[in-house]
């Protein structure tokens, strides 16, 4: 496909504008944008999943034309374009106005989660990617982006009756998503070359507008490519090593051959995550083909390279054999001037035998700057990683942290933003960074909070019953899945959400510790509970499959009345309605083993307190009135059953009594007030906008700079 099979219709001359802004992703964290498309069908906008490129293919062109003649329309497109135009070529941003460094940062990613018609992540890791972009688009960073254009997605996820997880292809129609196929200046749409696996693979690239920021994605699937180098990156972390490897080589030395093809000369680079390794090694090959010495260009390409980790778990890190690797690479290092030794020491651990290369390692040693994405993640990879500095102190390691954040304009409900519009002041948007904007959270009306909450607690479980009818419309066969699917959830049952990835250390199954007692809290007629579970387990972790089994064989033991559901092929969009509408969000990872979190943050923004572990973001978050905290467990302890004995102790005696005390008016104060201390902490402390910040501060401007301090590398 190429830019130009993308139809739409003819819209009418007066509201043409309408396609510049379907076809940059901006609109999916404006108010005032998406507000626009909901006024040109508002059923069409929600059966679309809000989706304006979808809307407008779909939409009559009778109803266009009356759009064009509406007074109301009108005014609000002509705002909305104008605003548009303004924010595209604003000069008077943040970046500017403080900073004003020239230089653009690359950022590579092997995923990224920008809006759920745009399937290109798995989980935490893109969500992230994608709401680093946004806010760098809001801040004026000048960041560009790199990844892979998975045709097929991640993939469709189909729960058996007997709750077993099948994994089937993600089949999106290119069409509908906001892409466009770049192309030379001849036309070509082949803007780079890369030897893998002894045969030449010819890279496309696709740009997705994220705001200001542009993302290329990489395309192998072109007539001139071998049938296997064409189908590489089809899917999301699909098959063995060997095919990831290749994935991961492509995205590292293609993207920045992409880059240079365009004209982009970055001046600092981020890899996020191990799987972007290669860019830092792409780099070295350009520095020693120029007849710079391999170790200098060593030095050249730290001095302006940052290196984000997310992962705490040391069976987490790409690693390949040297083999696998020689086998992909070719013998690279002969044209970088040193021999194959010193090149796989750049992937070497210091705590296993030189027949393996370790992605990870090796962006540690190819960058100056180095972070996790909490402070117990910054301490957890610092004792991870104290092997290759063995010289120091563990807490002198090189190795800080910063705390992720979510994008608040992507995350926070449009409701609950029209009522801080009427308590904080309508420019409260302009006021993010003020810590004075969210003391007034406290003084927000408690009534009318709960009330905004509730709404949003209706549209979840409308939500829920309209996804079980085209569930079972679609591809259920038995009558039970409705059950399963939440059809019996109760509007006035305290609505507990989990929903993340299933993987073992996360502990979806920990509530079932213990069924009977369990069974007691969710059917009490006069405290009713209820859960709602969503999420994924990676295709190849069969341990994850097994705890999402044993928690979807819940849904369907009528002794739980139906107050457990699963909802099924979790995606940002459901993940919007869950952190929008629960009541409280559950958090468990087993201590230390989550990096950061980041779900519990998006519902903290919508006023839905959390209960976890003290692990990744909860373990600097939590204040003792923003929610509920498990004590950490004591030497010697099981920490499944102390974890799980005082996650029944909270609920018994705090959550559920705080929730269901009401004044005169109905209202659970108690609990309101909770709410009201989650948002300010998570608007003040833990937004995207912070996040980027203080990337550009503490790592992006002195890599700009090339001012790094670098007296002690890692090891080679």
């Amino acid at each position: 496909m190429n830019s130009t099979e993308r139809t739409l219709p003819t819209l009418p001359a007066r509201i043409r504008g309408l396609s510049d802004l379907a076809n940059n992703l901006g609109w999916s964290w404006n108010r005032r944008v998406r507000t626009l498309f909901s006024m040109v069908d508002p059923t069409l906008w929600r059966l679309t999943r809000h989706n304006p490129i979808v809307l407008l293919q779909r939409v009559s062109q009778e109803r266009l034309a009356q759009c064009e003649q509406d007074a109301e329309f009108l005014a609000t497109y002509d705002d909305v374009y104008a605003e548009f135009s303004r924010i595209s070529d604003a000069t008077d941003t943040w970046y500017r106005r403080v900073h004003a460094v020239d230089g653009t940062i690359a950022y590579f990613s092997a995923e990224f989660g920008l809006h759920n018609s745009v399937p290109i992540y798995s989980g935490g890791l893109g969500v992230l990617a994608g709401d680093h972009c946004k806010t760098a688009s809001d801040l004026g960073v000048p960041l560009v982006a790199v990844g892979l254009f998975y045709k097929r997605g991640y993939f469709d996820q189909k729960l058996r009756l007997d709750g077993w997880q099948e994994d089937s292809d993600e089949q999106y129609d290119l069409t509908s998503i906001p892409v466009e196929r770049v192309h030379t200046a001849s036309g070509d749409p082949v803007l780079a070359a890369v030897r893998a696996d002894g045969r030449t693979i010819h890279v496309a690239a696709w740009r997705i507008m994220v705001g200001r920021v542009p993302i290329y994605l990489l395309d192998t699937d072109l007539d001139v490519n071998h049938r296997q180098d064409r189908e590489v990156l089809n899917k999301l972390y699909a098959g063995g090593a060997e095919l990831r490897l290749r994935q991961e080589w492509i995205l590292g030395v293609g993207g920045v051959r992409v880059l240079r093809a365009l004209g982009i000369h970055p001046t600092a680079w981020h890899a996020n995550e191990g799987h972007a390794a290669f860019m830092l090694v792409e780099r070295l090959q350009e520095l020693t083909a120029q007849g710079i010495a391999f170790e200098d260009a060593v030095r050249q390409v730290r001095a302006s390279s940052l290196f984000t980790t997310h992962t705490p778990v040391p069976a987490g890190h790409d690693v390949f054999t040297a083999e696998q690797v020689e086998r992909c690479t070719g013998p690279i290092w002969d044209a970088m001037g040193t021999d194959r030794d010193t090149f796989f020491q750049l992937g070497a651990h210091p705590d296993h035998d030189g027949s393996q290369f370790h992605m990870t390692a090796a962006a540690i040693r190819l960058s100056a700057f180095v972070n996790g994405v909490a402070a117990r993640h910054g301490q957890v990879s610092r004792d991870m990683w104290h092997c290759l500095w063995p010289t120091r102190e563990v807490d002198r390691v090189p190795i800080r942290h910063v705390t992720n954040g979510v994008h608040l304009a992507t995350w926070m409900a449009n409701s609950l933003m029209d009522l801080l519009d009427e308590h904080l002041g309508p420019d409260w948007g302009a006021r993010l960074d003020v810590p004075e904007t969210w003391d007034g959270v406290a003084a927000i009306d408690a009534g009318r909070l709960w009330e905004i909450h509730v709404q949003a607690k209706q549209r979840l479980l409308h939500f829920i019953h309209e996804e079980a009818r085209r569930h079972w419309r679609d591809h259920w066969e038995e009558a039970s899945h409705l059950v399963g699917a939440g059809t019996l959830l109760s509007p006035e049952a305290l609505t507990i959400g989990f929903a993340r990835r299933f993987a073992t250390y996360k502990r979806a199954n920990l509530v079932f510790r213990d069924p009977d007692r369990l069974h007691r809290l969710l059917v009490d007629p006069w405290r009713p509970v209820q859960f709602i579970f969503a999420g994924k387990a990676h295709p190849a972790d069969d341990g994850g499959k097994h705890v999402l089994q044993e928690v979807y064989s819940y849904t369907r033991d009528s002794k739980f009345e139906g107050r457990i559901a699963f909802l099924e092929d979790y995606n940002m969009h459901i993940a919007h309605r869950l952190v929008e509408g629960v009541d409280l969000w559950l958090n468990l990872p087993r201590v230390p083993l989550e990096a950061c979190g980041t779900s519990g943050m998006k519902a903290a923004l919508n006023g839905v307190p959390q209960l976890g572990t003290r692990d990744g973001w909860w373990a600097e978050g939590f204040t003792g009135d923003n929610g509920w905290q498990i004590p950490e467990v004591p030497a010697g302890e099981d920490p499944d059953t102390w974890d799980a004995e005082h996650l029944y102790r909270i609920l018994e005696g705090e959550v559920i009594p705080i929730f269901f005390s009401r004044d005169r008016r109905g209202i659970p104060v108690q609990w309101v007030d909770r709410m009201k201390h989650a948002l300010h902490v998570a608007a003040s402390r833990f937004t995207g906008r912070r996040m980027v910040q203080q990337y550009v501060e503490e790592f992006y401007l002195p890599a700009l700079r090339a001012d790094a301090i670098d007296d002690d590398p890692p090891t080679l």
